[in-house]
């Protein structure tokens, strides 16, 4: 917090934002190295901007907030009102990969319910990739999933057990499981994928 006037960072630290995305954070189940993962950010800027040691550019803030679908406001709105309504526009989405700085990607997201503060649920539009089964790499997080097919066919496994998905075909399952995703064949696939804690 070097060089920043102190009338500022009091001003700042009245927001939180430190805790806010800690608990974004412990939310999700996701540790500092898988944040910073998501985010191109080191786990020792993440670990000073959680503590308050630090305050984050608005850049770097935007870059956490779209990792965990949530808007720049959650970081600034007053805690005792709630957005209840948030819309958010095709042409205001962002495309992300599932996992970055990695060539092989599962699918890529677009979040659909960032502009709300506070969510129940988190849902996603995926576009599912083409890969060789021994490439795709699962993984699991807390509470349930539930995914809709809109286009393609679509591998789904679930610990030991895969699922084959067409258009219009719905799943739902233990999101703690072991799962991954996969295109089945050359043609697009997408769907839309809700999770809750």
């Amino acid at each position: 917090m070097t060089g920043l006037n102190p009338a500022v960072a009091d001003e700042l630290r009245r927001y939180s934002i430190g805790e806010k995305l800690r608990a974004l954070r412990l939310r999700k189940g996701m540790g500092l190295v898988e944040l910073g993962r998501h985010t191109g950010l080191s786990t020792a800027l993440l670990s000073k901007l959680e503590r308050g040691k630090l305050f984050p550019t608005l850049p770097t803030l935007l870059r956490i907030a779209m990792v965990f679908s949530v808007g720049l406001e959650y970081f600034f709105a007053d805690e005792r009102q709630h957005r209840t309504v948030g819309i958010v526009r095709r042409n205001e989405r962002l495309k992300f990969p599932d996992r970055p700085a990695t060539q092989d990607v599962p699918y890529y997201f677009e979040s659909l319910d960032y502009h709300a503060t506070e969510r129940k649920l988190s849902a996603f539009l995926a576009e599912f990739q083409e890969l060789a089964p021994e490439k795709v790499k699962p993984h699991q997080h807390a509470g349930c999933e539930f995914l809709y097919v809109l286009k393609g066919s679509l591998v789904l496994r679930i610990a030991s057990e895969e699922y084959t998905l067409d258009a219009e075909d719905a799943i739902y399952f233990d999101s703690a499981v072991l799962h991954s995703y996969r295109r089945r064949g050359s043609k697009p696939c997408s769907g839309v994928i809700v999770t809750a804690p």
